[in-house]
């Protein structure tokens, strides 16, 4: 399918939502170039936070104990504090494992994970990474896209690279989705924020949960990274300068109640305006948006590189399932209809409770203070919302909602004995059923369809309290359909990809 390309896919933008699309994409095999403008990896932190089922991708991909490795189980979640302390909200955490078989929350060095993302995929011969080359153009006709591709180095020029499908992992000042065009929902929260990073030189008595400091003299978020990395997150003031604000002495005046210089060295300062914003298109044709060039959110969440991660596992198994195996090209349609609605929903909580920490009235503030106090801290959690429209059957939960990840009676996670493909984790009598209908079993594994042997206690129990005999996983672990009785499991073959000459 690929003679009369140079690739099948272009990925535009190397950092982890391209990182892990190419390794998705070098699982399957697909032919990948990666385009990325910069020469290595952008030596300071950015991202600082992200949870147990983006963990799963990463255990996925294969990659999961280099990863545990640089990172900090977050077992004490997030306060939102009022400027005398008092506790309003709490982000919820445990030092159990959650529902996908990890801490639900994660903290990190950037540049270390991505370099283990970019390790990962160093191990596909069907990907080539292009560093210091610069996407100029792309555009597009019914055949195939093109891209415009300039090296910033070397002596090769400028050259078009012919490919079946672009994917602008290209971030918040996407090229792609400038070339793709159209209007963006605006969530309205529009605010910069100056972002500190400090490496400690000494223990610091500082909590170990994420604090969001609710004064309206002054938000602020401070968070405790991997290792010996604080960050502090400072939103601006009227009279703050943003030519000055981030002068040393001015920092150390702004973050003196917590820390000195003798404490901690500055690593990083930048100023960013945070921005809550879904581009209304995220495909034309073949050009297909992904990660921040689609969406980008406030960070009082943490999931801007979660969301970003979930749109490359969604995207990674519908480009395999057409590029590899002959799916049609409308199975990439379910893409933006089942993602956008889902990451509205963690775009809209951080919004809300951004309007919390960002309150600046005093008077608003006490009211506010004064509610809370009412009712004590406010507990909450991620949503867990249902995808959109798309490759599954619809209707209620479980159907299109992310599945937990229970452990097999080996002692094994159940995503490691599954691998990226679809599975079926059918009851004692379902499997029965199967093992009698040749038919079924043949059709399930001419879509390579894993049949749990051995589904495990906790899985069996679950299917016993949901009253199902069998339920069909996506590779993307999201629930594409149920069955409650044996002569339903032939109608969850049908939510199978359609595959050429299968």
């Amino acid at each position: 399918m690929s003679e009369h390309f140079d690739c099948d896919v272009v990925i535009v933008g190397y950092g982890p939502t391209g990182a892990v699309l190419a390794n998705l994409l070098g699982h399957a095999g697909v032919r990948t170039m990666v385009y990325e403008r910069e020469a290595d990896i952008y030596p300071l932190p950015r991202a600082a936070h992200y949870d147990g089922e983006t963990m799963r991708v990463f255990q996925s991909l294969g990659l999961m104990q280099p990863i545990e490795a640089i990172s900090r189980p977050g077992n004490q979640g997030m306060h939102f504090q009022n400027a005398e302390g008092q506790t309003l909200l709490v982000r919820t955490a445990s030092d159990k494992p959650g529902p996908h078989g990890f801490a639900n929350n994660w903290y990190f060095h950037q540049p270390d994970l991505e370099r283990i993302l970019r390790h990962g995929v160093d191990r596909y011969d069907c990907v080539e990474v292009r560093l210091q080359h610069e996407v100029v153009s792309v555009t597009q006709d019914e055949r195939a896209a093109f891209v415009q591709v300039r090296d910033l180095v070397g002596d090769e020029g400028e050259r078009s690279i012919s490919t079946r499908y672009v994917i602008g992992c290209d971030g918040g000042r996407s090229l792609v989705r400038r070339t793709i065009g159209g209007a963006s929902e605006d969530l309205g929260l529009h605010q910069p924020w100056l972002c500190l990073d400090l490496v400690l030189k000494r223990p610091v008595d500082l909590p170990e949960y994420t604090i969001q400091r609710c004064d309206p003299a002054r938000p602020m978020t401070i968070v405790n990274m991997a290792g010996q990395r604080r960050r502090w997150e400072i939103m601006f003031m009227p009279g703050d300068d943003p030519e000055t604000i981030a002068e040393p002495d001015k920092v150390w005046r702004l973050l003196a109640p917590w820390i000195t210089p003798h404490d901690a060295e500055i690593e990083r300062s930048a100023i960013y305006t945070f921005h809550s914003v879904i581009a209304d298109t995220w495909r034309d044709r073949r050009l297909i948006l992904a990660g921040d060039s689609a969406h980008q959110t406030p960070p009082f969440l943490g999931q801007g590189m979660c969301a970003g991660v979930r749109d490359a596992s969604n995207l990674g198994w519908k480009l395999g399932a057409v590029l590899r195996d002959g799916a049609p090209d409308a199975l990439l349609d379910t893409y933006a209809s089942e993602r956008r609605p889902h990451v509205h929903a963690f775009i809209s909580l951080a919004v809300k409770v951004g309007g919390v920490i960002q309150t600046t009235d005093p008077e608003v503030a006490a009211t506010r203070d004064r509610s809370f106090a009412r009712s004590g801290p406010e507990i909450f959690s991620y949503p867990v919302p249902q995808l959109g429209p798309g490759a599954h059957a619809g209707g209620a939960e479980p159907v299109g909602n992310v599945f937990a990840q229970f452990r097999l009676d080996d002692g094994r996670l159940m995503d490691d004995a599954i691998g990226l493909r679809f599975a079926l984790l059918a009851n004692d009598a379902a499997r029965a059923a199967l093992a009698a209908r040749s038919e079924l079993a043949s059709a399930l594994a001419r879509h390579d369809v894993v049949v749990l042997d051995a589904p495990g206690r906790e899985a069996l129990a679950w299917l016993a309290r949901e009253g199902l005999a069998a339920v069909l996983l996506r590779p993307d672990r999201y629930v594409a359909g149920v069955a409650e009785g044996v002569s339903d499991i032939t109608t969850l073959t049908r939510l199978l990809p359609k595959i050429e000459g299968r």
